[in-house]
């Protein structure tokens, strides 16, 4: 057993709550608002509440604390937590700089406890799938991925669709191709609110000649989630949207030149979906946390991943800066 704290009631500390409960091991509950730990309180009775995050780490037996605040308060709770010499798990992004980034994990291996970034799509069965066809190369040589994050709302004036929605497919995007960009752009503009860009478009480009494209909006008359792989063999989409074909492969692919026009041919086969598990990405995630704690793996693999996602974070933010709307 590991005795947690769950740091942050909002958006989606109660998630988090549920099933480090349902894992049996939930002991505290930090939030700033006592009508939330009054709320969650009575739902989790062997948690003890508090407003104070001092009280909270000053718990001997206290032994991991999950970060579920707003963003910004990311770097501090989670820095002030490993120097205690609990094991974190930070919700996403776990800093806004690549350089607090690093400082977290520099810290984390100096007091030999774990630190993980809360990327929940990458603990999605439906990823692990389209990696695995990656992997065996089905897919032929990956050429380009591009992903579709909108909906209208939940409109934020704390951070922009970048950093709020980005983030998820920038780190799967990471996750799959295995490289950094060469290069990060970003466009976009803020509409609703000043300085906080509610549109979104990033390109990236990688050492080996792939490319990537993610469009970003709290503005749209769609809700999308969804991130296409186009190989040379075959092509795959992850839509998180659909219930039951999460995951499906197109047998579509460029196949030679026509003597005429200079035009491609196409090869067009079948179209299938995989039977991709039902398992909650969210619970997965808890479960790997809870293993790495127990010392099952690099307790620090995720973090340095997470490092990367931040730096073109930090990239594609000042491309966006710099770019006139």
């Amino acid at each position: 057993m590991t005795r947690l704290g769950l740091v942050g009631l909002g958006y989606w500390g109660p998630n988090l709550a549920r099933n480090l409960d349902d894992l049996g091991e939930l002991r505290w509950l930090c939030d700033a608002s006592p009508d939330a730990l009054d709320r969650y309180g009575d739902r989790y009775p062997e948690a003890r509440t508090t407003t104070s995050y001092e009280e909270l780490l000053a718990d001997p037996e206290l032994e991991a604390v999950v970060v579920a605040t707003p963003a910004i308060t990311h770097y501090e709770l989670s820095k002030r937590a490993l120097e205690a010499g609990k094991h974190v798990l930070v919700e996403k992004p776990p800093a806004m700089s690549a350089a607090e980034a690093e400082d977290l994990v520099a810290t984390a291996d100096e007091h030999g406890v774990v630190l993980m970034p809360g990327h929940l799509l990458l603990y999605h069965p439906a990823v692990a799938t389209v990696k695995e066809l990656i992997r065996k190369g089905d897919l032929g040589d990956v050429l380009c991925v591009y992903s579709n994050r909108q909906n209208l709302g939940k409109i934020r004036t704390d951070e922009n669709a970048l950093w709020s929605l980005g983030v998820h497919d920038l780190s799967v995007i990471l996750h799959l191709l295995d490289e950094e960009p060469s290069e990060a752009w970003a466009h976009g503009n803020s509409f609703l609110t000043p300085g906080v860009e509610d549109v979104v478009f990033c390109y990236l480009r990688f050492p080996s000649g792939k490319i990537a494209h993610m469009h970003l909006s709290w503005l749209d008359p769609h809700k999308m989630r969804r991130i296409t792989v186009v190989g040379r063999e075959k092509m795959v989409v992850f839509d998180d949207m659909e219930l039951e074909r999460k995951v499906t492969i197109y047998e579509k692919g460029p196949w030679q030149p026509t003597e005429r026009y200079g035009e491609w041919q196409t090869r067009t086969g079948d179209t299938y979906s995989p039977k991709i598990s039902s398992d909650e990405p969210l619970r997965l995630e808890c479960e790997h946390f809870l293993a790495l704690v127990r010392g099952e793996g690099d307790p620090l693999a995720a973090a340095r991943d997470g490092v990367a996602v931040v730096r073109v974070l930090e990239q594609l933010q000042a491309s966006l800066v710099a770019t006139p709307a």
